[in-house]
């Protein structure tokens, strides 16, 4: 069941306008001789099916979901501790080289016939480089806030990408943002700034767990990709690509664009002095790249981007919730209250936006 339905949902995201949401229903393509009402009655009952299908979730979605949130947990604390190692902490763009290597090769076997995940769908390079280049400095920015800053803020700030997307849609395309989206936003953003405030003062023992630099990197980055979202969305219509397909165009070109860069920037680590267990983590941290991508589409194929969406919000919880309980410094109560209202705000928000759409 699982494969029919990704292969049929692949055929809809290549036919169809990139800006349509997918889960409005399956192109039906009957046969030229069948009658108009009996093609209308064929398409509601194929889509009355796939609606079905999704709403009962198989093993296989089960499998991959769980795949996905404990890929996504790993890959996050794998990463906080491969930058905490000072060989690695300044070798922000090699690692994100690696990562868009990582990307590109998944990618490209998930397009394979024998995988059949999705159709590939060349475009030139040129065309590619502003956005390549967009998403370098994001994911730049994104390892270097997670270097200088505690797991715990370094996810909430994450929390701040959607309302910062949506601000930039407004200012620049008027889309317009639920007026009952307003308190939660304020909510959201007050409780990371508690955050960000009280998680950078030092502890008893003179530790700082966030610097101010890992606050700096950690906005900087939030904008940088709210910027990369919103030309994310340009180049769907512009190029009339799926996100696998112009992922699967991008990630070789930042990597090699990154490349060129290593040389005069980066000062690589000696490997004598590197721990056997560090590039241990480095391999394991691209094999959980490799799964978050992998379970990633399968979720979305499967179940749709709300679905997505709302695993996507069970694991900023989960990992909220393991940097708090892993942390070994003393968590003030203000921030304690900064992470309950963020999230809660995120939650509020998130709940108006799904429901404004499902009206539309």
């Amino acid at each position: 069941m699982g494969t029919n339905i990704r292969s049929t949902l692949n055929m809809t995201y290549t036919s169809e306008k990139p800006e349509e949401d997918p889960e409005r229903g399956l192109l039906i393509k009957s046969p030229v001789n069948y009658e108009t009402d009996k093609k209308i009655e064929y398409a509601s009952d194929h889509e009355s099916e796939a609606s079905a299908e999704r709403l009962i979730p198989g093993p296989g979605f089960i499998i991959w979901t769980g795949i996905n949130i404990l890929s996504t947990v790993a890959i996050v604390f794998t990463n906080k501790s491969i930058l905490s190692d000072p060989s690695f902490r300044n070798c922000q763009v090699s690692f994100a080289a690696y990562h868009f290597f990582v990307t590109g090769a998944t990618l490209w076997a998930a397009s394979r016939p024998w995988c059949g995940f999705f159709v590939p769908k060349s475009v030139a390079i040129i065309q590619m480089l502003p956005l390549a280049a967009a998403m370098c400095i994001q994911v730049i920015l994104q390892n270097l806030g997670l270097a200088h800053s505690s797991v715990m803020f370094h996810q909430l700030a994450r929390l701040l990408l959607t309302p910062v997307t949506a601000l930039l849609n407004y200012l620049l395309y008027g889309a317009k943002i639920p007026r009952a989206a307003i308190v939660p936003l304020i909510l959201l953003c007050a409780g990371v700034g508690m955050v960000s405030y009280y998680d950078s003062l030092p502890t008893t023992d003179g530790k700082v767990t966030t610097s101010l630099s890992g606050i700096m990197f950690a906005f900087s980055g939030v904008g940088a990709s709210a910027i990369y979202t919103v030309w994310i969305g340009h180049y769907h219509k512009k190029l009339e690509m799926s996100s696998m397909q112009l992922l699967l165009n991008q990630a070789p070109v930042s990597a090699g664009l990154l490349l060129c860069t290593i040389p005069w920037i980066e000062t690589p680590p000696t490997v004598s002095f590197v721990p056997a267990s560090t590039w241990v983590l480095i391999l394991m941290s691209g094999i959980f790249a490799c799964l978050v991508n992998l379970s990633g589409f399968y979720i979305i194929d499967a179940a749709g981007p709300v679905s997505s969406t709302v695993i996507g919000q069970l694991k900023t919880c989960i990992i909220v919730g393991l940097g708090w309980a892993s942390s070994r410094q003393i968590i003030m109560r203000q921030s304690v209250l900064g992470i309950f209202m963020a999230l809660v705000g995120m939650s509020m928000y998130m709940n108006i936006v799904l429901r404004n759409q499902s009206k539309a």
